[in-house]
């Protein structure tokens, strides 16, 4: 992901996607284990994903957050939506991303939605392909947000002007 950002200067709020209880057998029984997917957001245009497992909830919940600061993206935005359509691919997870008119809202379902919202973009559609494991949807939007861009990124990119890529 090439648009990374220094999460301590941001006011990042953290909301937990899922929290699962996973087991390993072994000679003396089971070993319970606790997973955490944690979403981080300032709502407006900052978001990151983080996974965290441990023996107790909340050590799992502390790990997730600093993993998720870790991979705080800009999400790069046109008025309220995002610049074009994409398809963010993670695992077996896909989200496709559309942009959508002004007040839309945000249309997704399970942690896309989070996702979305946590990012601060107000009205988009999008649709979860494949996989509907949380984790993998939330971390699917995160790379698909990752990689938008804007028509000035890309003109400057390519030295034309803006006029000469919209057409």
């Amino acid at each position: 992901m090439r648009n990374k950002v220094d999460a301590s200067r941001l006011d990042l709020t953290e909301t937990i996607v899922n929290i699962r209880r996973v087991a390993k057998t072994v000679k003396g029984g089971r070993n319970m284990r606790f997973s955490v997917t944690v979403v981080v957001g300032d709502g407006e245009g900052h978001v990151g994903v983080g996974l965290g497992k441990a023996q107790e909830i909340p050590e799992a919940v502390r790990k997730a957050t600093e993993d998720a600061k870790k991979n705080v993206i800009k999400v790069p935005t046109v008025g309220t939506t995002i610049p074009h359509r994409n398809l963010g691919v993670f695992g077996a997870g896909k989200v496709l991303l559309m942009p959508a008119a002004q007040g839309t809202g945000v249309i997704a379902g399970s942690s896309v939605r989070t996702v979305l919202e946590a990012a601060g973009v107000k009205d988009i559609r999008a649709k979860s392909i494949g996989s509907n494991n949380t984790g993998n949807m939330a971390y699917a939007t995160l790379v698909g947000l990752s990689e938008l861009r804007t028509v000035e990124e890309v003109s400057r990119l390519r030295g034309k002007t803006k006029e000469e890529i919209l057409g």
